[in-house]
């Protein structure tokens, strides 16, 4: 009797630890099927995000909206925004506290892809034409304009596609294997520049046969983001890097159709 009654609890233990394990696996199943689903999910919205930019970049908007430049110059200063946001070091903490490892740069791209969508939806335009190119001279600029994407999408590839849509960090972590080391990349574009993908942006923007206003304010507006942003890229970039950036960065400049600032070649140290 006496042994039966010290079983019991003994019994009534182990149904409730077999209980707390079942309830953690199927916790951590869904974690991961959810883990999954972000994963794929933002690696399909670059996909419709790179065909609509290339869209929009080509033939604009015919949209007419009340108030369109005070609109316009608002979506333009949102997308570097939540970047500069996602960056800052007390964000970045709270994140990965929460956040399951290997999913941050799917979080990046994914906001990435959001900055972009919202303006093509949203973007007002106008039939104010700044400048209208034709014949031999609207072809060259429609080459520069493509050959801007295909510089884009080589230095992507060259400095890690993987790493800039979050795929090889998802990847890798779903795999339980720790993802390999970005390269420090000096070669290619990166022979002539430091930041060939802002560059080729620069050119996707630039490069348009139909300069119309709400265009340009695109332009100027996304060009100065750029500008401004290349400062704590290059600071995030020395404080990896250390003196091997410092020493490419006296080489090498931020980008040749930018020539000043930070986006001009670094001091002698």
């Amino acid at each position: 009797m006496r042994s039966s009654e010290l079983s019991m609890p003994a019994r009534g233990f182990a149904a409730e630890a077999r209980s707390e394990g079942r309830s953690t696996a199927q916790s951590l199943s869904v974690t991961r099927v959810a883990g999954i689903c972000f994963g794929v999910g933002t690696q399909i919205l670059f996909l419709y995000t790179a065909y609509g930019l290339l869209n929009f970049l080509r033939f604009g908007t015919t949209q007419h909206i009340q108030g369109w430049a005070a609109v316009d110059i608002a979506l333009a200063v949102t997308f570097a925004i939540p970047h500069s946001i996602l960056l800052l070091p007390p964000v970045q903490k709270r994140l990965k506290a929460w956040l399951a490892p290997g999913l941050m740069g799917c979080v990046h791209c994914a906001t990435t892809c959001f900055t972009l969508l919202i303006p093509f939806r949203l973007w007002g335009g106008s039939d104010q034409a700044l400048r209208i190119l034709n014949g031999w001279s609207e072809q060259l600029v429609l080459a520069l304009f493509y050959a801007s994407w295909l510089a884009m999408i080589c230095s992507l590839f060259q400095t890690g596609m993987g790493y800039q849509t979050g795929l090889t960090q998802w990847w890798y972590r779903w795999r339980k294997e720790q993802p390999p080391a970005r390269p420090f990349i000096t070669s290619g574009m990166f022979r002539w520049m430091r930041h060939p993908v802002s560059t080729s942006f620069l050119g996707l923007i630039w490069f348009t046969p139909q300069m119309t206003v709400e265009h340009l304010i695109l332009t100027v507006v996304r060009t100065a983001c750029i500008y401004v942003g290349s400062y704590p890229k290059d600071r995030r970039l020395r404080r990896f890097l250390g003196p091997a950036y410092q020493r490419y960065g006296e080489r090498v400049p931020g980008s040749p159709l930018i020539g000043f600032g930070s986006l001009n070649r670094y001091k002698t140290a």
